[in-house]
């Protein structure tokens, strides 16, 4: 079988790589996909280490790519809302064309098939495409020798998971820490959603997930570093940042900013005084939370989410229903909410453990086969979203060990079951690289958001965590 090679190499120059010509006006059409794989000029794969951070569609093509850090100046961008309306222009994007024996250069999505790997413990992605007729096939590998080198060394500093957790929670685990690699700035510690417009930029809510997954997988100086980055915004004035820390016009501030970024700073460790949290906690008090936007970033009001997270006190006079806790304070026809799942990870607060409980619970039923949405009465249709699915996990799988210790082994049980069925969900939504889109459709199981999303990523190294806990230094 003979084999042609087309390589990209992430460093000043891009090399061996074409833009294709054409499609340029309003009448741009993203080109068709080959059965049961995104369509093409849709991100699906992240490359990188925290320096120069790209997005990588199911064809190898390079739609996005920024430097220095996954939230510096983009070099290529591809508009996530042409993404979605499909009229992605060609001109804008890099793609492989293969020269076939009888002249013509064609994209890898005319191929007659195309398969993806990362290769072992990296993010270093191998694209293959077999072109039947020709029996050829073509192989496109984005990063070098040095970064397979590089990104082994880093993962095999982790903390291991229990000696009990099955390959598949491994693997998970270990997928979700590159991702978190990737999406981090290495220097300065900002965090970006997602390597895409519009994404790519620092919610404080996101960022300190992954501040909480980094110090439980045992990188307490990655976790300093991203915690550090938190407490120097100005949280009030916008829900997003830019690398430097400017705040991002178009979203305004949201309620549960302040008190994810305290709960990131504990978790990094980092002394009080130092890194200025008196103050943090002044802002986070309970009048700051009404009326706010909160992780739906829909209008303002008065959510739960946010009142968790601010550490308001009359949660159960406002939010507490017989059927569990609701989205809209004094509103029993709000739906439930799976933010419910905060008062047990990271805020836990223990009087409202029987709530919470009933609450997810309620919310596991109903779940897909992809996982969750967001909420009952969540009005952005009915695809699952990875993030709420995997917070949902964590809390209680840190139920499961709550009860356990304290004796409740039925509720233990319980919870345990109701965890290792969301994640059997997380690991169906995750794409065949490993990696969880924002949001998946619920009927094809096909990414239809930012892939991969960095806070969905954070709350599975969380739940896996929980599930099977390894020993620190193991």
């Amino acid at each position: 079988m003979a084999w042609g090679r087309a390589g990209i190499v992430l460093g000043a120059v891009i090399v061996g790589v074409t833009a294709l010509s054409g499609g340029q006006g309003d009448d741009a059409r993203t080109p068709l996909g080959l059965p049961g794989l995104p369509a093409p000029l849709f991100g699906v794969a992240v490359i990188g280490n925290g320096e120069r951070t790209g997005a990588v569609d199911a064809y190898g093509d390079v739609v996005d790519l920024r430097s220095p850090g996954p939230a510096g100046r983009p070099r290529v961008a591809v508009s996530s809302k042409r993404q979605a309306a499909g009229t992605v222009p060609l001109g804008s994007v890099i793609v492989v064309r293969v020269r076939l024996r009888d002249g013509r250069r064609l994209p890898l999505w005319r191929a007659d098939s195309v398969q993806q790997r990362y290769v072992p413990e990296t993010n270093v992605l191998r694209t293959v495409a077999w072109f039947g007729d020709e029996s050829r096939v073509v192989v496109r590998r984005t990063g070098g020798q040095r970064e397979v080198g590089v990104d082994r060394h880093w993962l095999h500093r982790a903390r291991p998971l229990g000696r009990h957790a099955p390959q598949w929670a491994r693997a998970m685990y270990r997928r979700s820490l590159l991702v978190l690699r990737a999406l981090t700035d290495r220097r300065s510690g900002a965090v970006v959603a997602g390597v895409r417009d519009d994404w790519a930029y620092v919610w404080p809510r996101d960022a300190a997930a992954v501040t909480m997954a980094l110090a439980s997988a045992g990188y307490e100086a990655e976790a300093k570093r991203v915690a550090h980055f938190l407490v120097s915004l100005d949280l009030s004035a916008a829900a997003r940042f830019d690398g430097t820390g400017a705040p991002v016009a178009g979203r305004a501030a949201q309620g549960d900013a302040a008190g994810w970024v305290t709960a990131a700073a504990r978790a990094a460790g980092l002394d009080r005084r130092a890194a200025g949290l008196e103050d943090l906690d002044a802002t986070s008090s309970q009048w700051h939370w009404r009326n706010r936007p909160d992780y739906q970033e829909g209008d303002a009001g008065d959510y739960l989410g946010n009142a968790i997270a601010s550490g308001e006190k009359r949660i159960a006079s406002a939010f507490v229903t017989a059927r569990g806790l609701v989205r809209i304070a004094d509103d029993p026809e709000s739906g439930l909410d799976s933010a419910a799942a905060w008062v047990i990870r990271p805020f836990s607060l223990p009087s409202l453990y029987p709530a919470a409980r009933t609450t997810l619970h309620r919310l596991v039923a109903a779940s897909g086969r992809f996982g969750i949405v967001p909420s009952e009465r969540w009005h952005g249709g009915d695809d699952p979203w990875t993030a709420p699915t995997a917070w949902t996990a964590w809390a209680l799988a840190a139920l499961w060990r709550t009860d356990r210790h304290e004796g409740r082994r039925r509720a233990a049980r319980g919870d345990r079951r109701a965890a290792l069925h969301l994640m059997v969900d997380l690991r169906r939504a995750a794409t065949p690289l490993g990696v969880l889109p924002e949001r998946i459709d619920a009927h094809t199981g096909l990414p239809t958001s930012t892939t991969p999303l960095a806070w969905s990523h954070a709350f599975a190294i969380l739940a896996l965590g929980e599930l099977w806990p390894g020993r620190a230094g193991a």
